[in-house]
């Protein structure tokens, strides 16, 4: 099955998996233009997070939500450094982990731990739904949160459950203004005509785009460059916001497998209707 999408031109928007996605399209033949959206760092204190972690440690929380796979990584590169392993994860083991999508289970599993719930919408609203029909009452409850969000809303719905405690770390932060270039280069690729179709990840990919392109004065061309675009989503939570936003899905994974290669798979389908652009503009 290689080489479907031999001669096609792919962008994608990806930081945290962009090498596992860029080789996964390359292996199928494609030409992919690699935009990162912003860079991720450590956070820039590393004391609050080493407090989380031994107080993690000396008094596990009864549930852990875990709002994204980079969180926990990061989390796991300080307790690797400051030599807590083995009694973190222990403490982890013993709690309920909650996760937000697939990526934060497939984190939990590289240290030999399951999730015992995965939201089916990877979104903030989604993990509020899920805990809403748990007994959380008195519960301690670990909250990993990720950057440049308001999680004001779900604090607040998990407090209103009677909890005793909600604990919150944030192990990592974005630096976007490093990218704006790159994403305004990706308009313009896109406006011009040469990429095949542009793959979106996750729902932030799709923010950030529309974010820089108001900032920059280019809005109405990244909208051009959208509307001749194909525009692939890999599930119900990219495609929301690119409704939200006034734009459309065109390739979206079958059977609900809201995943890299289902994606992948999709977007050879549909690409393989039409020519690559490269060779429709030498015909």
């Amino acid at each position: 099955m290689a080489d479907r999408l031999n001669g096609y031109r792919i962008l994608i928007l990806e930081s945290r998996e962009e090498a596992q996605f860029s080789r996964l399209l390359t292996e199928q033949g494609a030409d992919v233009l690699q935009c990162p959206m912003f860079t991720i760092h450590d956070a820039p204190d590393p004391a609050p997070i080493e407090a989380w972690i031994k107080r993690f440690i000396a008094k596990p929380c009864d549930d852990m939500v875990l709002m994204t796979g980079e969180g926990l990584r990061r989390l796991m590169k300080v307790v690797r450094r400051i030599g807590v392993e083995p009694a973190f994860v222990a403490a982890l083991g013993s709690a309920r982990k909650f996760t937000r999508g697939p990526k934060p289970g497939k984190a939990l599993r590289e240290i030999g731990l399951e999730p015992q719930m995965t939201t089916e919408k990877p979104t903030s609203e989604g993990i509020a739904e899920m805990l809403s029909r748990l007994d959380l009452r008195g519960r301690r409850v670990g909250l990993q949160l990720y950057p440049d969000k308001d999680h004001s809303v779900l604090i607040g719905a998990i407090k209103a459950q009677g909890v005793s405690e909600v604990d919150t770390v944030l192990p990592y932060a974005y630096d976007a203004q490093a990218a704006d270039a790159n994403i305004v280069t990706a308009i313009d690729e896109m406006a011009e005509g040469r990429i095949d179709a542009i793959a979106l990840t996750n729902l932030g990919q799709v923010r950030r785009l529309v974010e820089v392109a108001r900032a920059r004065g280019c809005e109405d061309r990244l909208r051009q460059g959208l509307g001749q675009t194909p525009i692939a989503s890999v599930g119900p939570a990219v495609s929301d916001e690119l409704k939200a936003q006034g734009l459309r899905t065109d390739i979206y994974p079958a059977d609900d497998a809201f995943f890299m290669r289902p994606l992948i798979s999709a977007m050879a389908a549909a690409l393989a209707k039409h020519p690559p652009r490269a060779v429709a503009r030498s015909i």
